[in-house]
Order: C-alpha cells, then sequence, then structure tokens
C-alpha cells in the first residue's frame, strides 16, 4: 500500500466566529478572522482563497471560491475551555469536560508556601495576572535584590516562573519549575508550569529565548498515542511536544516561531519524499518510509499579534504564510492529507488580550480531490477520527470523521487521480 501523511497545521488563535456560549465566557461578538479583516481593510490571501478560506465565513478580501480545491467547514470546540492545551487535546480526540483551573485573583497562599518550602526560596514576588514583559520591569530590581522569584500567571491556566539568569540560573530554574509541577495537581493541575527567564538590568529587562513549558499529561489516550502504538510516526513541530507533554509524539522538532515551523515541516515532507524512495512528490511510491502524522503549531498567530492586541502584525503574518502556501502544496502528494485548523480564538480587534471562545476553521487537501462543504462540525475531535480513519485504524473517541464527506477514505487509493 503507498505510504500515507496526515498533515496538521494549527493556526493558533485564529478562530472564525463566537461558539453559542461565547458570552459565557465574556466573548460575545468575537470573530477573529472576520473581525481582522474588517479592521485591516481587508487580507490579501489568494492562495488560502484559492483553497476555501472564504467559503467559511465573510472575510473582506477574500470571497467565496467558486471550486474550492480543498474541503471546508468550521468546528465547535465541545471542551469547557479555551486555552490551547484544551483546544489540541481535543484535535487529538479527547474532550475535557471540566475546565482547568485560572487564577485572576493570584495563588493560594499555601500553594506558594508549599512551593517555597519545598525549593528552599527566601519567597516569591508577584503572585497576580501579568503580561510578562511588565512584570519583571516592575519587579525586577527587588528579584535581584532578594532572590525571590517572580511568580505570575495570566486568564489562561498556567503558573509562571520568571527568574535572572544570573540570579536563579536556567538549570535551577527549571529544576523549581519541575518542583511546581509536582505541587499542581488536582484541583491546582494547570496547563502548564513555563519557566520564563530574563537578563539585563533595571530599566532594560529582557526575556531570554531559554523558556521552558512543564505542561500537564493528557487525561486519557489520545489519537496519537493509537497511532504510534499502531506503528505511525508521529511527528511534532513547535509548541505541539509541549502541549501533550511529549505523550504520544515520537519525534519532536524545536521551532521558535512560524516561518521557522513552516521551514521544518517543509524539511520533513521532502525528507519524507526521498525515504519513500519519490523522484517525484507526485508519484505514488510504496517504499519502505513509514506511515507519518506530523502536527505544526503557528505560535506566532497568538502569542506576538492575538495577545498583543496587533491587527496590523495578524494581517502581515497571514499574508506571509499565504505567500509561502505554494511550497507546501508542491511537496504534497496524493497520499498526503493537509488539514489547517485552529484551537480557539483571540481576536486582536477586542479589549481582550485573553483567547476567545470560537470556532476553529477547517480546510482538508487532498491533491487531486475537488473541495465539499464539511459544515459545522460538533467537535474538534473531528480531525482526530480523520486521522484514525486516514490509517485505518479503529475509530475511538466521540469524533466524526469527515473523509467520507470528501469522498475519500484511509483505506483508498484513487490510482486515477
Amino acid at each position: 500500500m503507498p505510504r500515507r501523511r496526515f498533515i496538521l497545521v494549527v493556526l493558533d488563535g485564529l478562530g472564525v466566529g463566537e461558539l453559542p456560549d461565547a458570552a459565557d465566557f465574556g466573548d460575545a461578538g468575537a470573530n477573529t478572522l472576520g473581525n481582522l479583516s474588517r479592521s485591516v481593510g481587508g487580507l490579501r490571501l489568494p492562495n488560502f482563497e484559492k483553497l476555501g478560506l472564504g467559503c467559511i465565513l465573510p472575510i473582506e478580501g477574500v470571497p467565496p471560491a467558486p471550486a474550492p480545491a480543498a474541503s471546508w467547514g468550521r468546528m465547535a470546540e465541545l471542551s469547557k475551555g479555551k486555552d490551547s492545551t484544551l483546544g489540541h487535546w481535543e484535535l487529538a480526540g479527547l474532550v475535557t469536560e471540566r475546565p482547568l483551573p485560572t487564577y485572576p485573583e493570584g495563588f493560594p497562599g499555601e500553594l506558594n508556601t508549599e512551593f517555597v518550602r519545598r525549593c528552599g526560596l527566601p519567597g516569591v514576588l508577584g503572585n497576580r495576572p501579568a503580561s510578562g514583559t511588565e512584570i519583571i520591569a516592575e519587579l525586577g530590581a527587588e528579584h535581584l535584590a532578594t532572590g525571590k522569584p517572580i511568580v505570575y500567571t495570566s486568564a489562561d491556566s498556567v503558573y509562571q516562573i520568571a527568574a535572572h539568569e544570573d540570579v536563579i540560573p536556567l538549570d535551577r530554574l527549571c529544576e523549581i519549575c519541575r518542583t511546581a509541577r509536582e505541587i499542581l495537581r488536582g484541583e491546582h493541575a494547570v496547563a502548564r508550569v513555563i519557566a520564563r527567564p530574563f537578563t539585563g538590568s533595571e530599566g532594560s529587562f529582557t526575556r531570554t529565548p531559554h523558556r521552558r513549558d512543564f505542561s500537564l499529561k493528557p487525561f486519557g489516550r489520545t489519537a496519537l498515542e493509537i497511532l504510534g502504538d499502531g506503528g505511525v510516526e508521529v511527528c511534532a513541530v513547535g509548541k505541539i511536544g509541549d502541549l501533550f507533554a511529549g505523550v504520544g509524539i515520537e519525534r519532536s522538532v524545536s521551532a521558535k516561531g512560524n516561518e521557522e515551523g513552516l521551514s521544518r515541516l517543509l524539511e520533513l515532507l521532502r525528507e519524507g519524499a526521498l525515504e519513500a524512495g519519490a523522484t517525484d512528490v507526485k508519484s505514488t511510491t510504496a517504499g519502505g518510509a513509514r506511515e507519518q502524522l506530523i502536527l505544526l503549531n503557528l505560535v506566532d498567530f497568538d502569542m506576538l499579534w492575538g495577545h498583543r492586541l496587533d491587527p496590523r502584525g495578524f494581517k502581515e503574518g497571514l499574508e506571509a504564510l499565504d505567500r509561502r502556501l505554494p511550497e507546501l502544496l508542491e511537496l504534497l502528494s496524493y497520499n498526503d492529507l493537509l488539514v489547517f485548523t485552529a484551537d480557539h480564538g483571540n481576536d486582536p480587534t477586542s479589549d481582550s488580550t485573553d483567547h476567545s471562545r470560537e470556532y476553529a476553521p477547517l480546510l482538508a487537501y487532498r491533491r487531486g480531490l475537488p473541495g465539499l462543504s464539511l459544515g459545522t462540525r460538533e467537535s474538534f475531535a473531528d480531525v482526530a477520527a480523520s486521522m484514525l480513519e486516514w490509517f485505518s485504524r479503529p475509530a475511538e473517541g466521540s469524533g466524526r470523521s469527515f473523509l467520507g464527506e470528501m469522498g475519500t477514505c484511509g483505506s483508498e487509493y484513487h490510482a486515477s487521480l
């Protein structure tokens, strides 16, 4: 049987309209992509337009394609949250009924007391929701004087520990983060403990690129584990590996932002073509290479432009990705399925720097197949169900595969394409 690959690209924070319960999360009116397009006077995304992005929702500058190259739709989130962890877990088939804990008033005193005791620290500073750059500017000098790390959170389920690399070296900071991860269990099981090292002096503190995430392990079995156990090579690019705490991932590739992440994905696809013995990526060689699931998170949409309420940067990031889209499509064979989606919204036109409770877009592309409407899906877990069917594995979980609606499935190969 010809080798198959499933490529999932998560456009972090690119929501396509408020979910019915958005108001319960404080997100009435959220529409990341739609509001963004209007606020910047329209988007120029000719390649995504050809795929059918404009068929999902009204986007200024991106009209519906008359004959989309990809199947299109949108997906609702069943999990009770709007963070990256729950969003990615549901994409992998794990629906979470209980939201992960957040701390708008800071962490309970007993948690920090235990943290200080077990780590042998002189205390902590901060202990409130804050911008990372702002809190180190405010408390960095006191941290230098006292040796107390800066503990803070955000609207997400995170316990962040900032420390100057000259006061608490990176190895030591990672050690105390691991201790915090052990403490934060049960009702306080936050999604991530994050090491936030910085350098510099008062008035010029700067966060370093040595951030480390210590993530909560998924509560149940995901499609990544099922496929990995069945012999599929599961490759994670960017922050995907952290979001799953490495569970179910055979190979993790580091990437710091959108450009690097996309470049690493293209390298993996070229490598896969060589391993399969193909001289032309459109060819249909069986080869000896393993089947492959590749997952990429493009974090800049969320981290750089959504949270910072930067519609112009968001626009430029989307247009930069669109310009590279032909490189990606050219590397796909008839045995590849490429899916674009998101994990939540992050509307840069709103008054909030938090994520937003929105539908995720769905674009599913297979070379040679015409695009069809996939409608509104009941769960992000439909992606997991489609992964399993693509590789002819038994369905598990609550998702519903969309492959049949595309006119393709994992157990068949259209040799005529």
